[in-house]
């Protein structure tokens, strides 16, 4: 096995982790006051704070819920949303240098392994876990371990990003898998063990008008993608248009006539079915009797035991590939009759990602974003769960989780909005 898919437990060096906390308050979210707003230096990620987050609203109310479930005598699994890539580690790091400096958290493999034995060793000291796909056991028994020696373990239940701040994904069992895992060996030494789920939401909002920025970045992706702008359109309907056409090209690859008269989410529910047909029938599954999440589930251990035939792998690779991409965009986009800045920079971010690749800029990009102004970072922490009290099954815990985490964001957006945070448009994407 190569490196990047060996499991090493993390050594954290609480001096690094001291050093890095300070780091990344001021070269990664905050910026340097004087420099951040300052031409040219503005245009300096590291002056300007890398993910351009200028405050942080963490009610001390909230941060008092998560310190009380942390700490020696409690295994605690911190799980936030995942709203948004790089800026995440970022914001979840500020969380835990103010509630538990020595959680540990959960890391794709390719950042803690794959990037050479300096920068490995250098992920480890910060106590990063590497996530292997398919091989996960060994990051499961450490972070059991090192819960129960008291120390937080945080990772997102959502799994990979979605680009969808208002909207929780569907949740991934692991951290409830883990509670559950370390209240029993908890409860072998001490009836009194307390495990708890801590989960935790946070939401960027502008703190200024962005829309130039906004489209100047839509330019981008128009001439990238090569796709033509109707000058006639606004923003969002730019960034419906890009939509738009890209499912036109996959409608067509896949031998279908776009029906441009329909909706967006119409015309995404017919490709969705004619790709899951056609890869149910590559890989021997009746699709009307599965989901998508577990069509998809299927293909991926068929390409994992059928790898004799390259070109029908290729053929299922491909269909699993553009369905899980399709779905990238989900009924959220149509829900609601406006649409915010924020979203439409969600939607470009995942265009960006899905999308614009080939270059160095893109690639660049797609490991760090960067946002179209600066921002403020609204955290707030929903009662946390807590195992040792709860009687119901993992399914169970992991749907109330979910109903924690989407509460939350819920009620924080409907705060913002009724402040005034954020600035509307008419959503093209809309449809009754």
């Amino acid at each position: 096995m190569s490196r990047i898919d060996v499991f090493v437990a993390p050594r954290p060096n609480p001096a690094l982790i001291r050093i890095m906390t300070v780091v990344n308050r001021v070269v990664m979210l905050h910026g340097i006051p004087g420099f951040r707003d300052l031409l040219p230096f503005n245009r300096l990620a590291g002056l300007r704070g890398v993910a351009n987050v200028r405050h942080i609203d963490f009610p001390d109310d909230d941060r008092q819920r998560l310190k009380a479930c942390c700490g020696a005598g409690k295994a605690t699994f911190i799980t936030p949303n995942h709203p948004e890539f790089f800026t995440d580690w970022m914001i979840d790091k500020e969380i835990v240098s103010q509630v538990s400096p020595l959680a540990a958290s959960w890391a794709t493999h390719g950042v803690v392994n794959g990037l050479g034995r300096i920068m490995q060793k250098f992920w480890l000291a910060n106590n990063l876990i590497a996530q292997i796909p398919g091989n996960s056991g060994a990051a499961k028994e450490h972070s059991i371990a090192w819960a129960l020696k008291g120390h937080g373990v945080l990772l997102h239940p959502e799994g990979g990003v979605g680009w969808h701040a208002n909207v929780v994904g569907p949740l991934l069992p692991g951290a409830v898998e883990m509670g559950f895992e370390a209240l029993k060996r908890g409860r072998a030494t001490d009836q009194d063990s307390r495990v708890w789920i801590a989960p935790v939401v946070w939401k960027l909002a502008f703190t200024k008008n962005v829309e130039p920025a906004l489209a100047q970045e839509c330019a981008y992706v128009e001439k990238s993608l090569k796709i033509e702008r109707r000058a006639a359109d606004t923003l969002p309907e730019r960034v419906h248009h890009i939509y738009a056409t890209l499912l036109s090209r996959d409608e067509i690859a896949c031998g279908m006539v776009p029906d441009e008269r329909a909706s967006y989410a119409a015309r995404q529910t017919q490709l969705l079915l004619e790709l899951s047909r056609r890869l149910g029938e590559g890989i021997s599954v009746d699709p009307s009797a599965n989901e998508f999440a577990e069509l998809l589930r299927r293909s991926r251990r068929w390409l994992r035991e059928n790898t004799g035939d390259a070109e029908r792998q290729k053929q299922v690779r491909t269909l699993a590939d553009t369905i899980q991409r399709l779905q990238r965009v989900g009924p959220w986009a149509s829900a609601n009759s406006r649409i915010t800045q924020e979203e439409i920079a969600e939607h470009l971010k995942r265009i960006r990602n899905d999308y614009c690749k080939g270059t160095l800029r893109d690639t660049i990009n797609r490991f760090v974003p960067q946002p179209a102004g600066p921002r403020c970072a609204h955290i707030r922490v929903p009662e946390p769960l807590g195992l040792h009290a709860f009687p119901g099954s993992i399914d169970d815990a992991l749907a109330e989780l979910h109903s924690r985490l989407q509460a939350a964001v819920t009620t924080t957006v409907a705060e913002l909005e009724a402040a005034g945070g954020f600035i509307f448009y008419p959503n093209p994407f809309y449809h009754r």
